[in-house]
């Protein structure tokens, strides 16, 4: 089996060389990175499937990171994220799921609570990736044929309906700007014409694609697809 690869960022030298000790010992591949810059230049350079952020950093905080990766390219946008912080308080907690973390562990902390988090977060990643069937309702997306069905009956997608709602299927429940859409689509799109096509696409999904249910707008970022199941 491949190891997950783990970016861990902390300016605590000592932490975070203890913890990368004891993450390669529980047989994970770790990069390690003392501040946010250091962090983009290995993201650039890596896909990693779990990101740790300390929160109090200088120059750039865990929280001004995490947005960038939320809002970069379209491969960083289903990276796991776990803020490891001395900031516990409540409303620091709520900062940090807003912000995009999958989950948040306050310091000090037991390195074994830290694994099982860990092994949870990527187990929930690894499940979501491996989903072969998505239900809207009536309508059943197959992603590995790329086969609408509604109760049993096929839809015909166009070849543009086709590779969009493969690539919502695959980032599902995350905002995929236009310019997300176009850089992964299979071909080429006009970007004046994405929101044709979404229309379009909700009109086979959605019972009533007038309030779309599962391909959602969100206002001001783009779209998302958020499933059934």
């Amino acid at each position: 089996m491949t190891k997950s690869h783990i970016l861990l960022v902390d300016d605590d030298e000592r932490l975070r060389d203890l913890l990368r000790k004891f993450l390669l010992e529980n047989g994970f591949f770790v990069s390690t990175a003392r501040e946010a810059e250091h962090a983009r230049k290995l993201i650039d350079l890596f896909l990693f499937d779990l990101i740790i952020l300390d929160v109090m950093m200088p120059e750039e905080d865990g929280f001004s990171l995490a947005e960038f990766i939320r809002n970069g390219p379209i491969c960083l946008k289903d990276v796991p994220i776990l803020f490891l912080t001395a900031m516990g308080e409540t409303e620091n907690r709520i900062t940090g799921l807003t912000r995009g973390a999958d989950d948040y562990l306050s310091k000090p902390f037991d390195p074994r609570e830290l694994l099982l988090r860990i092994q949870a977060i990527l187990r929930r990643s690894h499940s979501l990736k491996n989903v072969a069937t998505l239900s809207m309702g009536e309508v059943n997306y197959d992603l590995q044929f790329n086969r609408l069905m509604r109760n049993r009956s096929p839809i015909s997608l166009t070849t543009v309906e086709s590779n969009l709602l493969k690539i919502f299927a695959r980032h599902r429940g995350k905002t995929l700007t236009r310019e997300d859409l176009v850089t992964e689509y299979e071909g080429d799109l006009n970007p004046r014409t994405v929101d044709v096509q979404i229309t379009r696409l909700r009109r086979k999904i959605e019972d009533d694609p007038k309030i779309p249910r599962y391909l959602q707008t969100i206002r001001g970022k783009g779209y998302i697809l958020i499933p059934d199941a």
